[in-house]
Formats: structure tokens, sequence, C-alpha cells
């Protein structure tokens, strides 16, 4: 199956190139586990049709200084020079077209199609920086797991970077463990992507396809992109409550239950805010897949044991368990619940509103079934 999806591609990308005009520069923002994943395969994606894509891609990395073979040394020279992350992704080697660059204004400004892999929280500060340098006619894809909500209103990331960019951005979300997808452990991924006529032309459903498609790496196209940014943020909150669940030692009947309940509300949320497609969230690897995986295991479950088993809080955990990386299910859950609140539909998402309650006011973790 895999193999004859390949093969299709390739046929495909074969007819695009022999329609393209200078070949498109892709740039990756971020360069975290995630990050330096997703600029693996577009690395060698780009090297694999430089009929379609330029083949040099840079991947913005903020600069820090690391311990390197006795020494202290940027981040950005040893990866350019070994073409390994050694802080985020120790153990994988890049392909040698991936440059880390640690100015974002240049990524931005050379980049057709750019990225976006970072964490949800440093978004607009992001888009600040790049005001000016964004190139004319580029678009983005939206790689981040999360949701931007004030009390009032509850946004897409894609729509964040739209709104501050001015880039068309689609959304890439699924069941896709960063360490796992680095190590070429087949997966799948969707793609939420339904551009206006607004949108260069040449930047079309196979175009995105083909950036991203691997033997590995199976792409889904769809149109529904808030369907497919919402899974991705919402099953971050259902995973801290299986993590809650493991953290007691309820046992997996209890934690397959959790999990039901909270597709359920994931299709809810997304049905009654944005009209999503409610069968996105159970045919698609965005969905019920992602849900899948993040309960079994992932940042948010593996903080939400330590945080039932130590008591401490959930910003302790993160600091000491992440190694820099940021947790989302808990400040996703916090943000959620202020907007549900505000709207009065509280009521309506029993268990996004224990896990909330649990994390953030003292609930006892033991009260979790008793409430949803």
């Amino acid at each position: 199956m895999a193999s004859k999806a390949f093969s299709k591609l390739n046929a495909l990308t074969s007819t695009l190139g022999k329609a393209a005009g200078k070949p498109i520069r892709i740039g990756v923002m971020g360069s975290g586990n995630w990050g330096t994943a997703i600029a693996k395969i577009c690395g060698e994606n780009a090297r694999e049709h430089p009929e379609i894509f330029d083949t040099q891609v840079h991947m913005w990395m903020y600069e820090e200084t690391v311990p390197y073979q006795g020494e202290q040394r940027k981040l950005t020279e040893i990866f350019n020079s070994t073409h390994e992350n050694v802080k985020y992704l120790r153990g994988v080697r890049c392909p040698s077209n991936v440059y880390a660059n640690p100015d974002v204004r240049d990524v931005s400004s050379r980049s057709d199609i750019l990225v976006w892999v970072v964490p949800h929280q440093f978004v607009e500060r992001i888009c600040h920086q790049i005001n000016g340098s964004v190139k004319s006619g580029s678009v983005a894809i939206s790689c981040i797991k999360g949701v931007s909500v004030q009390e009032e209103s509850v946004s897409l990331f894609s729509d964040v970077i739209q709104k501050h960019t001015g880039m068309y951005c689609g959304v890439l979300s699924g069941a896709n463990i960063a360490n796992e997808v680095a190590r070429e452990k087949f997966c799948e991924t969707t793609i939420g992507y339904d551009p206006d006529d607004t949108v260069n032309p040449r930047f079309t459903p196979e175009v995105i396809s083909a950036l991203f498609y691997r033997p590995y790496f199976r792409v889904q196209m769809v149109k529904d992109v808030a369907g497919v940014a919402l899974g991705g943020a919402l099953k971050n909150i259902v995973a801290v409550g299986a993590g809650i669940v493991d953290g007691l030692g309820l046992g997996d009947n209890t934690k397959s239950a959790v999990m039901r309940i909270g597709l359920m509300e994931m299709q809810n949320f997304g049905h009654v805010f944005f009209n999503c497609d409610r069968l996105t969230m159970v045919e698609q690897s965005c969905g019920v897949a992602d849900l899948i995986t993040s309960c079994l295991g992932g940042r948010n479950h593996h903080c939400a044991v330590a945080f039932v088993q130590t008591r401490k809080p959930m910003h302790v955990l993160e600091k000491e368990l992440l190694n820099g990386q940021k947790l989302q299910g808990a400040a996703t859950a916090k943000e959620v619940h202020a907007f549900l609140r505000h709207h009065n539909r509280v009521h309506e998402f029993p268990l996004f509103t224990a896990i909330y309650r649990i994390v953030y006011e003292g609930m006892p973790p033991e009260d979790l079934i008793n409430v949803i």
C-alpha cells in the first residue's frame, strides 16, 4: 500500500515539476524535537524533488550555547557541522541540505512556504519579529498543537499566523510523536488545507503533500482546517486526564472511558464553536489516532502521571521533566475553561472542566470519575 502511494506521488511530482517555475523555497520556524523532525522531512523531499523545491531548507534555530565535547558551543554551529540537533533530537542525523539559521527574519524573507513548529505561546511574538520580512505571496503550514484563547474568543494558530503575517496558513497534525517520526517509524498525518483564489496557484494541495509525504510519513489532505487544528489542541487536555488515571492506577477500562468522553467533547467543541465536520475527529489521524497516541504516552500524559504521584504543580514538573520544552495540555485546559465559562457552556464539557479543576483549583485527582 505504501509503495503504491509513493509511486503515485512520484508520478504526480514529475508532472508538477514540468509545470513549475522557479523552485519553491522552504523555511521551517522552530527547531525543537518536532521542528527538527519536520525539517528532516522537508529536507528529504526538497532534495528528492528538485523540480519543485529549492534543495536547501532553512530551519530557524533559536541561538543558544550548549555543552558539546567538553566545551561550550553555539547550537547552530554544532548542527551545521554535524547535522544533528544535539539538544532536542540527539542521535538523529538530518540531511545535509537542512541549514540551521539563527536569523528569524532571514528565514522568513527567503521562504515561499514557511512551516511553523514553535511552542504556541511564542507565536505572536515571532509574528511581530518577522513583521515586514515575510516574502510576498508566500504561504504557511502550522504544525502547532494548540489554540489561542481569550475569555471571549478562541482562535486557531493558523488564523493567528495569517492575521499577523498575511500568509494563508494550513494545518498539519496527527499521531506524530517526534522521536518516532525522526527515526522513520511509520505513521500518518493530516493536513488541513483549503486556500481561496487569492493564494498563489502554484501552492496546490498536491505541492503541499509532496513537501511532507515520505514512505514512513503518510499524508492525508482534507479541507477541514479547523477540525485538524482543534484535534491537535484538544487531545492534549484529554491526555492529561489519561495521565491522571494512570497516576492513580485505575486501569485501562477507566482510561478508555476517559478517552471516549474526551473524544466526544472534542467533537462537540469543534462543532459548536467552529462548525467542524464531526467525522474529522473520528476518521483522521489528527483526531482519534492522535488522541490514542497522546493518552498512551507523550509529555502531557507523562507530566500528569507525575502530577498525581508527586503532587507537585504542573509548572514545576514542566521544568523538571521536559528539558526546556513546553507542556501544552494543562495550559490549553485553563484557556478553554475560561472561554467556556465566559460563554456559560462549562456544564457541557465535564471532562475538560474536571481536568482544569484538578490541575488549577486543587480538586482531588481521585474525584475525576465522579464528576464526568
